[in-house]
């Protein structure tokens, strides 16, 4: 009797985590560089329903910047020399947090941190061709969230 109950209990577990086949789970599947919380079949919509990032972005203008990003921006716009060697990095956006747009379009920036002893945690992510800043993002927390640069 316990055998037997142990047994459908693994059957009904087996059916909720989507099988044990080959693949293990529905997601597996999952075309490469899609984001874990992006929903398969879904595009632009995350897991949870909600919209994604595309259109939610709250706005930051340049002048409200802290003064070591406009002099980032001023970097990226000529193209460097860059203060940091990690400094024009692919960014891949793999939480999703901005615009999907096809890997290779985001690249990050550091924005210097006064009294930082480390690259600190603010940055620029830019989109499109390098030396454009007219589709770029700013955050202040090493990517947790990010605001649009506005004009």
């Amino acid at each position: 009797m316990k055998r037997a109950w142990a047994f459908s209990c693994i059957l009904a577990l087996s059916a909720i985590l989507g099988g044990c086949g080959k693949n293990g789970s529905q997601n597996a599947a999952q075309e490469p560089g899609a984001s874990a919380s992006q929903a398969p079949g879904q595009p632009g919509q995350a897991a949870s329903g909600a919209p994604a990032a595309s259109g939610a972005l709250a706005a930051v203008t340049k002048a409200q910047l802290p003064g070591e990003a406009a002099e980032t921006l001023r970097l990226i716009k000529a193209g460097g020399p860059y203060p940091f060697g990690e400094d024009g990095v692919l960014f891949r956006n793999s939480a999703a947090l901005l615009p999907q747009h096809p890997r290779g379009y985001y690249h990050a920036y550091t924005v210097r941190t006064p009294g930082s002893a480390d690259r600190g945690q603010r940055r620029i992510v830019c989109g499109g061709p390098r030396k454009q800043t007219s589709d770029c993002y700013y955050t202040d927390d090493y990517y947790a969230s990010f605001k649009r640069i506005a004009g």
